[in-house]
């Protein structure tokens, strides 16, 4: 079963070894492999966003990280979701963002986020969970496919 759990000062170390595991992503989203610990808490400790850890049962799997309400835009955005390494293929990715979603508001009216380019297996990904590319942006020299998932028509 799938549940989450808050990140924390005290488990940030957790975290750590999550990030690390994604050798392909850390290059992708910032130029080399690994991240400092400072890197860690600025991503994952900051009042901006809510990060969460992704547990199967008691097994530490994942992260996800998120925003309710985007200063850019005002919607809600996810920021990331990253399995462990030793866990691709489990479909524990598939598996925390449906229960993720399950927990929304039936108020919300959509979720937003955004693809590297230079990564279409996540885009793959994201489009099978019902998101499509809705804009194209360039984030820090970086070019992203801006997805959404519709998740009730406002009218």
């Amino acid at each position: 079963m799938i549940s989450f759990e808050p990140i924390t000062e005290e488990t940030l170390y957790i975290a750590d070894e999550i990030v690390r595991s994604n050798h392909l992503y850390n290059a992708l989203e910032n130029g080399r492999q690994t991240r400092t610990a400072k890197e860690l808490k600025t991503a994952y400790l900051p009042s901006s966003t809510k990060s969460l850890f992704v547990k199967a049962d008691d097994t530490y799997v994942g992260i996800l990280d998120y925003m309710e309400k985007n200063p850019n835009d005002g919607q809600f955005w996810i920021g990331a979701l990253l399995i462990h390494e030793a866990y691709h293929g489990y479909s524990f990715g598939t598996q925390a963002y449906l229960a993720f979603e399950a927990e929304l508001p039936d108020t919300l009216p959509a979720i937003r986020l955004g693809v590297l380019k230079s990564n279409p297996r996540a885009k793959v990904f994201w489009e099978r969970l019902g998101f499509h590319t809705y804009a194209e942006s360039n984030v820090n020299g970086a070019l992203v496919d801006c997805m959404e998932k519709v998740l009730r028509n406002e009218e």
